[in-house]
């Protein structure tokens, strides 16, 4: 169920506002949050080079004493006035306007308002982004909320003609798609990126395509503006939105977006109140979000280096979060299960004992599912556990002593250093990282293999990772912004990061790409390269690549964190991010190709990477200057 104690937090947008503490006041007993209103009157066009309101004597806007400081900060958001033109071809208009915004947006920033909303009226933008981009690089100050239709203005009037039948339509056909999200993107770029840009989006009567919704996922929006003209009226009477445009509202829900109520009350019975109330209920009834995942979200667009397992002795605290998992150690079970059932037939199963090592044995969970699995199939085993962290060897002594008994042999050893005393019938492991082998799982399991009988069963017995393209400029502006100076610039994108990706978008379905077979079929190393390729829907920014990974443990039990096949509820593993430095601007219907390695020495494995197609990049991380994985 949804959490009932909250509430979302929406905005009234007023066009005109004769009395500030009057219409504030009206807003909040509506149970709005806060206000958008003009910084200066809409119609109060400022000339400042020539014309006869040059010397126009008298205030430009409304005193700051209407409203206390702490109001002016947290309850109202400003609006720049809607005739600026900072890119008309017109000189006196362009500088007239460019010298109103700035004097805007400096009052702006003295009545220390949260948020300003500018308008993004088409993609003749550069001026505007220039001038705004001047008050994003000075340092604090305001967030810039700019307000994009999802669809322009001319295709909502052409698909307004196009769906009433009963009037011809007039206009030309000639119109072509303008897609709005290209206007962020240009303005975005002009700005550098900056943290301090957020998008409003504009929800409109008709509604784009799917794919070009979703884009708009991975952008930095900061509500949707919600106009009264498409509410519909339900049979009591009361405003509501379409179940399409419901759908879209509570999509968003999921990234803590606020909500604007735009344009005048059209249900005079039910009156303001009753929009607020409604949009409080679509968020009421957003969905259910149990306890897991509010606890996940904290993680949500985090960025950390992966564990290495092999050079540092993992903490208490870090394996007592993998052990929350229940499913993975659930499906461990039932693949041990599935295989001591297979390797001993019922009619032998007390007089035959199998020998089953847990390498990489941790604090024990692997052992205690296997002693569990050889209870439920009545199998006996003997079992060794692995481990070189001398820290969790203690806690391995204990559980022997106080649960497992004899039946465990713990082995204070590196995995690849031990010489076992005899052969196993099953070896089962979990050093899996997110991309899969990332943790090393090949190269560890490789000496152990052989003193696997020549029937004997590995669990995993294989695991592939995958590649899919990814747009998220929320993780690339965190590289960006965060570089340490001390450093290369390209270090920060030369490496991969664990992340739970909330602000983000795949451009297309994962693809394998490496492979690993335990034992071992046919390659003789665990060097790998392949090249993949994707195909681009809609016009999209790539940032870098999302990397995923399947795993089969034996026969049809398996272990996958793949978007289309992710196991339910599984939790010790988020996806991997493998950024590019520099960002590429995809057309819809390209081809975009990477390249992939996964390389190593004596000492270290890595990753490279680099884009051919449709432009062709630097290869990231060459030689493992910037990232490497230690064995």
């Amino acid at each position: 169920m949804a959490d009932n104690t909250q509430r979302v937090s929406c905005g009234r947008d007023l066009t005109s506002v004769p009395d500030l503490s009057s219409d504030l006041e009206n807003s909040m007993k509506a149970g709005f949050d806060f206000i958008c209103i003009p910084l200066v009157h809409p119609r109060y066009q400022r000339e400042f080079s020539d014309g006869s309101a040059k010397d126009r004597k008298g205030p430009v806007t409304r005193s700051d004493f209407l409203l206390n400081c702490n109001d002016w900060s947290t309850l109202v958001v400003g609006k720049v006035s809607p005739w600026l033109q900072l890119d008309s071809c017109h000189e006196v208009i362009r500088r007239n306007s460019e010298k109103a915004l700035r004097q805007e947006l400096m009052f702006s920033c003295h009545l220390a308002l949260p948020s300003i909303l500018i308008h993004l009226k088409n993609g003749n933008c550069v001026n505007l982004a220039r001038v705004v981009n001047e008050h994003l690089i000075s340092g604090s100050g305001p967030q810039y909320w700019i307000v994009v239709p999802m669809k322009s203005a001319e295709e909502e009037c052409l698909s307004t003609f196009e769906s009433n039948p009963a009037e011809p339509c007039t206009i030309e056909k000639q119109v072509q798609h303008e897609d709005t999200w290209k206007w962020w993107n240009k303005f975005r770029t002009l700005c550098g990126s900056s943290k301090r840009l957020g998008v409003v989006l504009e929800l409109p009567a008709d509604l784009p395509s799917n794919l070009e919704i979703d884009r708009w996922k991975a952008e930095p929006v900061k509500a949707l503006m919600i106009s009264t003209k498409i509410f519909l009226t339900n049979k009591k009477g009361f405003p509501v939105l379409s179940r399409a445009h419901q759908l879209v509202v509570k999509q968003f829900f999921e990234f803590d977006v606020q909500l604007i109520l735009t344009d005048k009350v059209r249900n005079k019975n039910k009156g303001l109140r009753s929009y607020q109330l409604y949009l409080n209920h679509l968020f009421q009834n957003r969905g259910s979000a149990d306890d897991a995942s509010g606890f996940l979200k904290s993680y949500d667009d985090t960025m950390s280096s992966p564990l290495q397992p092999l050079v540092d002795n993992l903490e208490s605290h870090t394996y007592e979060t993998f052990e929350e998992d229940p499913v993975k150690y659930t499906l461990y079970q039932q693949a041990v299960y599935a295989a001591l059932v297979d390797k001993v037939p019922e009619s032998d199963s007390h007089a035959q004992t199998l020998v089953l090592m847990v390498l990489g044995a941790g604090r024990g969970p692997l052992v205690t599912a296997s002693l569990g699995a050889a209870a439920l199939a009545h199998r006996n085993i003997r079992v060794y556990a692995v481990e070189k962290n001398p820290n969790a060897v203690i806690t391995l002594e204990n559980m022997k002593s106080e649960s497992w008994g004899d039946q465990v042999t713990i082995v204070a050893c590196d995995m690849r250093h031990w010489t076992a005393p005899e052969k196993a019938d099953i070896i089962v492991s979990e050093m899996l990282g997110s991309f899969g082998d990332n943790e090393l799982s090949p190269e560890c399991l490789d000496g152990p293999m052989t003193f696997l009988k020549d029937d004997g069963i590995s669990i995993p017995s294989k695991y592939s990772s995958y590649l899919a393209p990814f747009q998220t400029p929320k993780l690339w502006s965190e590289l960006r912004f965060s570089s340490d100076q001390d450093k290369p610039m390209e270090s920060d994108f030369e490496a991969p990061y664990v992340v739970c990706p909330l602000k983000a978008r795949l451009l297309d379905e994962p693809k394998c790409l490496f492979t690993f077979e335990h034992p071992k079929t046919g390659v003789t190393d665990n060097n790998r390269y392949a090249s993949l390729e994707f195909d681009i829907g809609v016009d999209s920014v790539l940032h870098g690549f999302g990397g995923y990974f399947h795993c089969t443990l034996y026969r049809d039990i398996s272990l996958s964190i793949l978007p289309n096949n992710y196991t339910p509820e599984l939790s010790s593993w988020y996806p991997m991010y493998f950024p590019i430095q520099d960002p590429i601007y995809l057309r819809g219907g390209e081809k975009l190709k990477v390249h992939f390695w996964r390389a190593g020495d004596s000492k270290h494995v890595w990753y490279e990477w680099c884009v051919t197609e449709p432009v062709a990049q630097p290869i990231h991380n060459p030689r493992g200057r910037s990232s490497t994985i230690g064995l």
